[in-house]
Parts: structure tokens; C-alpha cells; sequence
């Protein structure tokens, strides 16, 4: 899909050395896929301390049931 976005010429050129891309193109597909990563990374962390532990859970019990 077509886009037209107005980037800062600074932070595209900065991203586009230390990211290595030969593209601006790959540049900001790399840029957008890390963001999604790192947000749904972050949702995760949120988890933490709020998931039940059951320290009795056998996993290799329910692995032998199939």
C-alpha cells in the first residue's frame, strides 16, 4: 500500500547508518516490525507477578496424556 509520510530526514538517516539498510524502505519495515515487538514484549512483562505459579504442575505428565 502505497504511503506518502513526512520523516524526519535526521532520525531516517541515523536509522538508515546504524541499522545498515541500503533502503529507506527497509529501513522503516525493519523500524515498524521492532516497535510491534517490543509492544508486545512490554504487554508481556505487564503479566509478570499476576500469573498463578502452581509449583506442583507436572508438564511432562501432560505431555505423556497424548
Amino acid at each position: 500500500m502505497p504511503t506518502n509520510l513526512a520523516i524526519d530526514d535526521r532520525l531516517l538517516e541515523e536509522a538508515l547508518r546504524v541499522g545498515g539498510h541500503r533502503t529507506k524502505k527497509a529501513t522503516v519495515t525493519e523500524a515498524l516490525e521492532e516497535y510491534i515487538r517490543r509492544r508486545k514484549q512490554a504487554r508481556v512483562l505487564k503479566l509478570f507477578g499476576k500469573v498463578e505459579f502452581d509449583p506442583t504442575y507436572d508438564y511432562k505428565k501432560q505431555r505423556r496424556r497424548g
